[in-house]
C-alpha cells in the first residue's frame, strides 16, 4: 500500500485533515476533486514539513484503491437555488468507487444534508465497485470541525464525531480517528452524525444574526453593545458570547432546509436574511458618518482595512468586504484597501488600489472602515491617525472610534 490514508479534496476541510494525519505519522495521499484551484493553501514551510512527513499528492486515481482509509472532503458550495451543490461529492464517489477494494474504510466529511451518505454516496460507491457497504467495506460520516487559524483548537484536541452505517463501520472509523484526536464521540448512526454538522453550523449563524440585530438596535438606542456583551458573558450559565460584524463569511454555510421537501428551518432562514443585510447596514452607517462630518459618500476616499473573512488568514471565502466595497463604489466613493494577507484585490472586475501603509492611508482617507482585526494592525495608533474610523469588530479602544 502506498499510504494508509487518502484525503480526497484538498480544500479548507481536506488540507487540515491531511496535515493532522501526517503529523500523527500516517502516510497520506492527497487527491484533488476538481481541475480548478481549491480553497486550501499551504505556506512553503508547511508544504515542506508535510512532504518530509510522508505526504504525497496523487495524480493517478488508481492510487486511491491502495489505501486503508479514504476520507472525502469535497467542497459543497451553494448552488443557484441556495441549496448544496453535491456534484464534487458525486465525482469523488465515482472516482473512488471505481478503485475501491474490500475492507477499505470510506468516510465522508463534506457538509451534506442528513441522509446523503446512505442515499447518495453509498449507491455510487456500490455501483462503481461492485462491493456492498457494511459487508465488503466500511462506510461512515464524520462532520468536519475545522477552526481555521485557531491557536487554541487543532484536530488533536477537538473531539471527533463518528457515525457509521453499521456498528462495525462506526468502530472502524473510530479506530482511524483515534490516531488523530484525543476523543472520539460515537453517534447513533449516519444521519445523526450528518445532522451534528447541520446543528453546529446553524447554531453559529443564528446566534450571529441575533447579535447583529442587537447591534442595529443598540445603535438606535444609543447603547454600547460591546459593553452589554462584556457584562452578559460573565453569566456562568445559559449564555454564550457572540459579537457582531459586517457580515458572516467562511465555508460553513447555514442550511435552512434539510434536503427533504416540506421541512424548512424558518429560524435559520430568518438568520440568513439578517446576516445578509449587514454589509448594506455598514455602508449606510458609513454614509451617515460622512454626512455628519459634512462630506458626501460621492467622491469620498474610503479605506477598507482587512478584506478576508477571518482575522490573520488569507481566505476571502464569503467575506462581506466585497459587497461593502461594491456598494460604496455604487455610491461614488473612491475605495482603497489594505490587507497584509491579500496582495491584490478586484471588485466588479476592477482592481482596487492597495495602500502600502495603512497608517498613511488612514490619515489621508475621509473614512476608514475596520472590517477585520488582523494581528498586525496597531489599532491604538490607527484610532489616532484616522480622520474618521468606523470599527465593525469592536476591536479599537473604547471611545477611540465609531463602533458598529
Amino acid at each position: 500500500m502506498p499510504a494508509d490514508l487518502a484525503v480526497i479534496g484538498l480544500g479548507p476541510l481536506g488540507l487540515p485533515l491531511a496535515q493532522a494525519a501526517v503529523a500523527a505519522g500516517i502516510p497520506t495521499l492527497g487527491y484533488r476533486t476538481g481541475t480548478g484551484p481549491e480553497a486550501g493553501s499551504l505556506s512553503p514551510a508547511e508544504l515542506r514539513r508535510m512532504l518530509s512527513g510522508g505526504f504525497r499528492h496523487a495524480t493517478n486515481p488508481a492510487e486511491l484503491g491502495r489505501v486503508r482509509t479514504a476520507v472525502i472532503c469535497a467542497p459543497t458550495p451553494r448552488d443557484a437555488d441556495g441549496g448544496l451543490d453535491l456534484s464534487q461529492v458525486e465525482a469523488a464517489a465515482r472516482t473512488l468507487g471505481a478503485r475501491l477494494r474490500p475492507h477499505t474504510t470510506v468516510i465522508l466529511e463534506s457538509p451534506v444534508y442528513p441522509g446523503t451518505t446512505e442515499e447518495l454516496l453509498r449507491p455510487l460507491l456500490e455501483e462503481a465497485s461492485g462491493l456492498r457497504a457494511g459487508r465488503d467495506f466500511h462506510l461512515a460520516h464524520s462532520p468536519s470541525r475545522v477552526d481555521p487559524g485557531s491557536r487554541a483548537y487543532s484536530p488533536a484536541n477537538t473531539p471527533k464525531v463518528i457515525g457509521g452505517l453499521t456498528p462495525a463501520c462506526t468502530e472502524s472509523a473510530a479506530a482511524f480517528y483515534g490516531r488523530l484526536t484525543d476523543k472520539v464521540v460515537r453517534a447513533r448512526g449516519l444521519r445523526e452524525a450528518e445532522t451534528v454538522q447541520l446543528l453546529e453550523t446553524n447554531f453559529r449563524h443564528v446566534n450571529m444574526a441575533l447579535v447583529n440585530e442587537m447591534a442595529v438596535l443598540c445603535h438606535d438606542l444609543g447603547v454600547d453593545l460591546w459593553d452589554v456583551v462584556r457584562c452578559a458573558e460573565t453569566k456562568p450559565f445559559g449564555f454564550q458570547a457572540f459579537r457582531p460584524g459586517p457580515g458572516v463569511g467562511g465555508h460553513s454555510v447555514p442550511l435552512d432546509r434539510t434536503g427533504q421537501p416540506g421541512s424548512p428551518l424558518r429560524m435559520v432562514e430568518l438568520a440568513q436574511q439578517v446576516n445578509n443585510r449587514m454589509p448594506r447596514y455598514v455602508v449606510q452607517r458609513a454614509a451617515a458618518l460622512l454626512n455628519e462630518h459634512g462630506k458626501s459618500a460621492r467622491g469620498a476616499r474610503v479605506l477598507l482595512l482587512g478584506v478576508t473573512y477571518k482575522a490573520d488568514l488569507a481566505d476571502q471565502q464569503g467575506s462581506p468586504a466585497r459587497e461593502i466595497a461594491m456598494r460604496l463604489m455604487e455610491l461614488g466613493a473612491a475605495v482603497s484597501y489594505h490587507d497584509p494577507h491579500v496582495p491584490s484585490w478586484s471588485v466588479l472586475d476592477r482592481p482596487v488600489p492597495r495602500a502600502d501603509s495603512y497608517y498613511e492611508a488612514a490619515a489621508d482617507a475621509d473614512l476608514t472602515i475596520l472590517l477585520q482585526q488582523h494581528r498586525t494592525y496597531d489599532l491604538q495608533g490607527l484610532s489616532v491617525k484616522a480622520q474618521l474610523l468606523l470599527d465593525t469588530r469592536g476591536a479599537t479602544p473604547t471611545g477611540a472610534a465609531h463602533r458598529l
